[in-house]
């Protein structure tokens, strides 16, 4: 096999940004068996000396990688290239204060991953990942299918667990998702829940646990977008549960998965919405989001949604 053949056959992923998230993805990331060649960076090379040093060193115990320093060249072949580099969020900090901070950082690092020519997907992780995603489409210039963001993904696995651990049911066994803006105007589609196959409506009185269900959803909803707050407060950052849902996208697209997420991407007329990116249902595939899934929400989440992404464009607006 020629060189360039395999290059093009191998499963490489770039991270740009050694700190918390991004190592932590990695390490997450080089467990799973998706990469076959995992590459840091960041602008403080002896942080991603060390954090490379450090995971290669457990390399004994998880599948066949590499795992390796790198330079901007490494874009060119890269099948998915991970945005983690910025400024962390500071305690009582929303992620929209975030925005000035980043833009700048996450616009240059996609021109240059445009300028090297990559072939792949970009995910943005930054935050705000919402306004980060679109100033990172905007100064790459690629196809918004391969520019998306993280967005709600994690969100709508904290949504998850906590109807499992609510509903005293398999987490497995449950489908539920939160959208639009990943940050204070997200809110959950519970016309899209379903729990052991049941739209959620219907399992309620099946289930019997709660007297009210009402006040009950509320208070999930609550928790699931204060969730990242009270982490940063308790410990200073999120690094753990956002690294697996990393390896989850990255994973639809090395293995081409059509896995439906709900990842931020560029709204164009979808859902009455335009030019703005924010999280709904989508199909992510080898080339990013193959497909925007526009579900019938009922008006109220509508309205969530289109509130969601007026939030957004005025902070687009302050750039």
């Amino acid at each position: 096999m020629k060189k360039q053949e395999y290059s093009e056959l191998r499963r490489k992923v770039v991270i740009v940004g050694a700190g918390a998230v991004g190592a932590t993805f990695c390490y997450a990331l080089a467990q799973s068996g998706l990469a076959d060649e995992i590459v840091l960076l960041d602008q403080n090379k002896d942080l991603m000396q060390g954090q490379v040093l450090d995971l290669v060193h457990g390399q004994p115990f998880f599948p066949t990688v590499i795992i390796r320093a790198g330079t901007s060249r490494d874009y060119t072949d890269a099948h998915v290239v991970v945005i983690t580099a910025g400024v962390a969020q500071l305690p009582g900090e929303t992620r929209l204060k975030l925005l000035k901070k980043n833009a700048d950082v996450v616009g240059n690092i996609a021109e240059d991953i445009s300028k090297h020519k990559c072939r792949g997907v970009m995910v943005v992780v930054s935050n705000p990942v919402d306004v980060l995603t679109y100033v990172a489409l905007k100064r790459s210039g690629w196809d918004r299918s391969r520019v998306i963001g993280s967005g709600t993904v994690l969100d709508s696995f904290r949504f998850r667990h906590l109807l499992s651990t609510k509903c005293g049911i398999d987490v497995h066994n449950v489908h539920a998702y939160i959208l639009g803006e990943h940050g204070d105007s997200e809110f959950a589609a519970w016309s899209m829940t379903h729990v052991a196959g049941m739209n959620f409506d219907d399992y309620c009185p099946v289930c019997g646990t709660c007297t009210d269900w009402k006040k009950q959803r509320k208070l999930i909803e609550k928790q699931v977008r204060e969730s990242a707050y009270h982490i940063i407060n308790y410990k200073g950052s999120t690094q753990f549960a956002v690294g697996l849902a990393l390896v989850k996208i990255t994973g639809a697209i090395l293995r081409s998965q059509n896995s439906l997420l709900t990842v931020s991407t560029l709204i164009d007329g979808e859902f009455g919405i335009y030019d703005v990116c924010l999280s709904v249902p989508c199909i992510v595939t080898s080339g990013g989001v193959a497909k925007i899934i526009e579900c019938k929400l009922i008006p109220e989440e509508l309205a969530s949604l289109s509130h969601s992404a007026l939030v957004l464009k005025a902070s687009l607006e302050s750039l």
